[in-house]
């Protein structure tokens, strides 16, 4: 089954409380649960070897360059918003994607970070001058849901990087996402990564991606690949000799991962939260109608700690830009159905929450242990992940602090900023 179609299959049946009715789209009941049932491994490689020396093995094959070097090659013009984008409110800034990347149906943009995430002044790399958004897309191979392939070649994840040093004319270019790996012959590869990047978190140099079943996948962006354009079906070593991504000019590939080992947590989105000390991640769980499925995909994990959707914490260590532990810190529950996104600011939890493809979502705050939440404001059609930029970050602030978000849906699809206090 396609991506869509998995979702599809969970709206089959609304789920029924204990009092018997459908669970509202406001969270009605939070609580604090054991965090000590959340737990991941740290993996440093894959099935062909070492992450660090399957890309080593590639830098002898291809161009090295760092993210910085993609910023600045960006090929690709947005449009600057001057006002709040459908029916967003409380707008501060924010861009639309070209005309090609508003009509395509089969990549659909899911997660957003800012080089406000990166480093706490916003601004890439640290001590440096650029301004900069990121986002990601996956490919659906069956855009319109009907349960059979529009596309045969999943292509994969993508991840956009938007350079805003001029927020009047924001530029960008889309480089894909890739896992390093051995062919049959045991020459250096890459492969695509065919999953749904549902969310994603810059820190420092590296970029973590939220992989629904499985945990965090980790990608260094000190290393990037560049490749010819050409072969706009081929990923990875060709029969020619020659390395291809798809046709995009850069290919990221993984470097790290940390694999779920505890409970069961769907990791749908991930936010980071520079308020809490240490710095931290929190990860949120979607569910249609106020309880997660486990039994759509094969999960990581030593089964079920509660089906009500839930935000979990683990701690980060800024000396090397991972986790400092392997257990999460935090871990509450909350009733809310259809959270795409989640940032938090040491108790206090910011959800978005989606309504379709035609009726505006909701952001959402509430705090750990608290009983209720209530609305900041709304955001646009098909609302999905989020990151929180503060007005303290000094080199690139706004007059109070924002909340990113992003839209998926063809010709909805806005990158935006909202204010914090929903003003």
């Amino acid at each position: 089954m396609t991506r869509r179609a998995i979702i599809k299959g969970m709206a089959a049946a609304p789920f029924i409380g204990a009092a018997g009715s459908v669970l509202s789209a406001s969270p009605a009941q939070a609580a604090t649960i054991d965090a000590g049932q959340f737990t991941l491994t740290a993996r440093t490689a894959n099935s062909y070897g070492e992450f660090a020396d399957l890309t080593a093995g590639l830098a002898t094959k291809l161009p090295t360059v760092d993210a910085t070097a993609v910023i600045a090659d960006v090929n690709r013009s947005a449009t600057h918003l001057t006002s709040a984008p459908s029916t967003s409110e409380a707008f501060e800034t924010g861009f639309a994607w070209d005309d090609d990347d508003q009509a395509v149906d089969y990549w659909i943009p899911q997660g957003v970070s800012t080089s406000a995430d990166a480093y706490g002044d916003g601004t890439y790399p640290d001590a440096g001058t650029n301004r900069v958004v990121l986002a990601s897309w996956y490919f659906e191979t069956d855009p319109d849901g009907d349960g059979v392939d529009n596309y045969t070649l999943d292509k994969g994840l993508r991840l956009t990087f938007v350079n805003y040093n001029n927020a009047s004319a924001p530029k960008y270019r889309h480089v894909l996402l890739v896992e390093p790996v051995k062919t049959s012959t045991g020459e250096f590869s890459f492969n695509p990564i065919r999953k749904h990047a549902g969310g994603i978190m810059w820190y420092g140099n590296l970029l973590y991606v939220v992989d629904t079943y499985k945990g965090l996948r980790v990608f260094d962006l000190n290393t990037l690949f560049k490749v010819p354009l050409t072969e706009k079906d081929v990923c990875g070593l060709h029969t020619d000799g020659q390395y291809y991504g798809y046709g995009y000019q850069y290919v990221l590939p993984q470097s790290h991962a940390y694999d779920n080992a505890g409970k069961y947590l769907r990791y749908t989105a991930i936010g980071l939260d520079r308020a809490s000390s240490p710095d931290s991640l929190v990860i949120s769980e979607y569910s249609l109608s106020g309880t997660v499925s486990y039994t759509d995909g094969s999960f990581n994990g030593t089964g079920v700690a509660t089906t009500t959707p839930k935000v979990v914490r683990w701690n980060l260590d800024y000396t090397d830009r991972q986790l400092a532990s392997l257990t999460a810190t935090e871990a509450v529950t909350v009733g809310q159905q259809k959270i795409q996104g989640v940032v938090s600011r040491n108790t206090k939890h910011y959800l978005s929450a989606s309504d379709g493809p035609s009726t505006k979502g909701t952001l959402r705050t509430f705090t750990s242990g608290g009983s209720t939440a209530s609305a900041v404001c709304d955001p646009v059609i098909g609302c999905e992940d989020l990151s929180y930029h503060s007005s303290g970050a000094s080199k690139w602030a706004f007059g109070e602090s924002v909340i990113w978000n992003v839209g998926e849906y063809v010709n909805k699809r806005y990158v935006y900023a909202v204010h914090a206090d929903g003003s």
